[in-house]
């Protein structure tokens, strides 16, 4: 599809975190476990999102990662910032170097209104809203069935 698996797994990791109470941190590997995804892989996109200031990192007994901000706060598009990189709005669809309005490649114009709106998707999102979502049963964050995933509410 269009985003990375590496940015699926940073999106589905917090909104798992944004269903946990606020201030606790999560294990790594307890979020792999939820969301049945490698746990060296989830820990290094985990790393990313801490140099990208979403999250917080402790280590020792008590360490894990939680959130920085609150759900609400966090949009879509930043994670898929720190994910993808610029070239995700910047970059050309056909991945030439250079495509702008004076230099299109065959895509550009037909291409170019359609980013717009995935941009304006990504930030009208917040990870409270798509938490939310999870937590009713509406949606679910892995294939696994709602039981395996345990009883995720969102934090009052």
């Amino acid at each position: 599809m269009i985003l990375s698996r590496t940015t699926q797994y940073a999106i589905q990791a917090l909104i798992y975190m944004a269903t946990q109470p606020p201030g606790v941190a999560v294990l790594n590997r307890t979020i792999a476990e939820h969301l049945n995804s490698p746990p060296t892989y989830l820990a290094k996109i985990l790393q990313e999102l801490c140099r990208g200031n979403l999250l917080y990192s402790f280590r020792g007994k008590q360490g894990g990662f939680c959130l920085r901000e609150k759900s609400d706060k966090i949009n879509l598009m930043q994670i898929v910032r720190l994910t993808e990189g610029p070239e995700f709005t910047e970059g050309c669809v056909l991945g030439l170097k250079v495509c702008s309005d004076k230099t299109a490649c065959p895509m550009h114009t037909k291409w170019w209104p359609i980013k717009q709106e995935i941009v304006k998707l990504l930030q009208n999102q917040t990870l409270e809203m798509l938490a939310e979502m999870v937590a009713s049963g509406k949606y679910q964050l892995t294939d696994f069935p709602g039981a395996v995933l345990g009883d995720l509410k969102l934090p009052t």
